[in-house]
């Protein structure tokens, strides 16, 4: 996403269904523009699948196809995949040298992943059921 879609997107994840004219007077303050160009990026969202709309009356009114989170982890895949040869152990060690992400915040999340495995009775990091049952 542009920055600018970006920003769209996170008025209607924000606010909920939209209408071109209530995005554009969101954006008023730090980024005044036509109507026509709100409509362009709201059309652009939708063909990429981030926005759907419906009809009222002679209005489009816009709201969300996919959660924030799940936009977020369709983004970062396409980084790992794209700068990191799909591997997310390169993307954390990069975050790791690059001092985004600290030795303690990943033993946090490895025990989160670990909890999570055990109250879903399932191996998180390979997305089987755990080995060691009966089949």
């Amino acid at each position: 996403m542009s920055p600018l879609e970006d920003t769209v997107t996170n008025i209607i994840w924000a606010r909920g269904p939209c209408t071109a004219d209530d995005v554009r007077k969101a954006l008023w303050r730090k980024q005044p523009m036509k109507d026509s160009t709100v409509r362009t990026v709201l059309h652009r969202l939708e063909q990429k699948g981030y926005l759907t709309h419906e009809v009222s009356g002679r209005t489009y009114v816009y709201r969300q196809r996919v959660p924030a989170r799940k936009a977020a982890t369709q983004a970062v895949r396409q980084i790992v995949d794209r700068f990191c040869e799909g591997s997310v152990e390169q993307l954390l060690v990069g975050m790791v040298d690059d001092r985004m992400l600290t030795v303690e915040q990943l033993e946090e999340l490895a025990r989160k992943i670990i909890q999570a495995e055990a109250e879903q009775g399932e191996d998180l990091s390979s997305g089987r059921p755990p080995s060691g049952g009966s089949t």
